[in-house]
């Protein structure tokens, strides 16, 4: 039976510092378990090298003797050992092109996967995510594009005083930050010429709630996608409000068949059957939220068509996206790839459909760091960590060389075995397609 376990450095990304297991864990792991933790030296992890090792584990240049490794993003295909276990983001269900050598180099070693984004419940919701600070981040870094894409147009707004995610020491310091914002726009209101400011949030699962939680910490009345479309023909509007709405599924599509009602159900079975009816809304928002899943099958609901169409009527008023579901070429066309921490915005300019990095520029500005969780990087681990905890003794113990129907795993756990001794198991044959 295992008892050792691997905790890697994170490499994808140069300001990635999130962990999946924290000290308080591994040594509560190692206190009631007996198990093992073999830490990979990293020089910018959240936690330590020294709280890892007052908590029992061992600092290693690399994880070698290991025959179970958590990670958090995806791994070098030259990292795979034959035969070992590996738990991370792999980002393949959707047959992710980019990943696909990585999926085949794990195929060919001969490795068991198991993927955090498939460990579900018997509904089908996520138990392991760091979704609900993607939003958190998101919305801090968004209010932050808004005011200093305002101040290029020359606006000066209480939204200077905010700054990225990953700038403050913690996420109660960006809280009492915008809070403070909020208590600005109340007393002295905002500049006329941008509001009504509205603030359109699509989906209300962990991320949308992550960022609705930090623009509650604004003056915002909820209003619904109806009363957004005349909210500009009001003759008295108070300055110092700003306005929110949330958009589901049935306010960004519409069935083809103009006989056909929308049914949520039918929706998600058949969404080659319906077509976006987004387009409407878009001229009333001054910020987009896009916090909702989204594949391929399904219409999206900013294409670079009606954004050229837009803006050839003129400045419009939505001035910044902040796509925080960032997916490439997805929902938001033109989010053409997420960003990094350190170069966090763009503006995409509908008319030579080509993205300047940066705030300065004509067109549309988008954010869409890739890894907004770890802007929050200590909080966003200690959930995930919390999480993830009561499974992990399982999946270090497990006997691998079992077939699959007699792996003893939680069952959230096997339905996220991707791979299982390199050979997709029942739920993900599918994926076999895309290699």
């Amino acid at each position: 039976m295992n008892k050792k376990i691997g905790i890697r450095h994170e490499d994808k990304y140069r300001m990635e510092r999130r962990v999946a297991i924290i000290p308080n864990h591994v040594e509560k792991l190692t206190r009631e378990h007996g198990l093992e933790f073999l830490v990979e030296q990293s020089p910018k992890r959240i936690f330590k090298h020294e709280e890892f090792e007052a908590a029992g584990a061992r600092i290693v240049d690399n994880l070698g003797s290991a025959p179970v490794i958590f990670g958090v993003k995806e791994m070098p295909n030259d990292f795979f050992e034959a035969g070992k276990t590996y738990i991370f983001f792999s980002h393949v269900i959707k047959g992710q092109p980019y990943n696909m050598p990585m999926l085949r180099k794990m195929i060919e070693k001969k490795v068991n996967l198991i993927d955090y984004e498939k460990v579900e419940d018997e509904s089908g919701r996520r138990l392991i995510f760091f979704g609900k600070f993607a939003g958190l981040a998101g919305m801090i870094n968004s209010l932050w594009s808004l005011g200093q894409r305002l101040k290029e147009f020359g606006i000066h707004t209480p939204f200077l005083a905010i700054k990225q995610s990953h700038q403050y020491d913690s996420l109660e310091e960006a809280r009492e930050v915008i809070s403070a914002v909020g208590q600005q726009i109340i007393e002295n209101g905002l500049p006329k010429e941008i509001t009504p400011l509205t603030i359109g949030f699509t989906g209300y699962g962990n991320v949308s709630n992550g960022a609705q939680e930090i623009a509650a910490l604004l003056p915002v009345k909820e209003i619904s996608p109806k009363e957004l479309l005349t909210l500009k023909d009001k003759k008295t509007l108070p300055t110092n409000v700003l306005y929110k709405v949330i958009f589901k599924e049935w306010d960004l599509s519409k069935p083809k068949n103009p006989d056909m009602e929308f049914e949520l159900s039918h929706y998600y079975a058949h969404p080659e059957m319906y077509e976006s009816v987004f387009e409407q809304y878009i001229p009333h928002l001054t910020v987009l939220m896009n916090c909702m899943y989204w594949d391929k099958k399904y219409p999206r609901i900013v294409t670079k068509d009606y954004l050229e169409k837009l803006y050839s009527q003129g400045a419009p008023k939505l001035t910044v996206i902040g796509d925080i579901s960032c997916d490439q070429d997805g929902s938001i066309e033109c989010t053409h790839k997420g960003t990094e921490i350190e170069d966090p915005v763009f503006v995409y300019n509908p008319f030579t459909r080509k993205p300047v990095m940066g705030f300065k520029g004509d067109g549309l500005l988008i954010m869409a760091v890739d890894i907004l969780p770890s802007e929050l990087p200590r909080e966003s681990s200690i959930a995930f960590s919390n999480a993830l905890l009561k499974y992990i003794p399982a999946i270090a113990s497990a006997d691998y060389s079992e077939n699959f129907e007699n792996l003893n795993l939680p069952a959230p756990i096997k339905r996220a075995l991707i791979l299982h001794n390199g050979q997709f198991t029942t739920d993900y044959q599918y994926l076999s397609k895309f290699l």
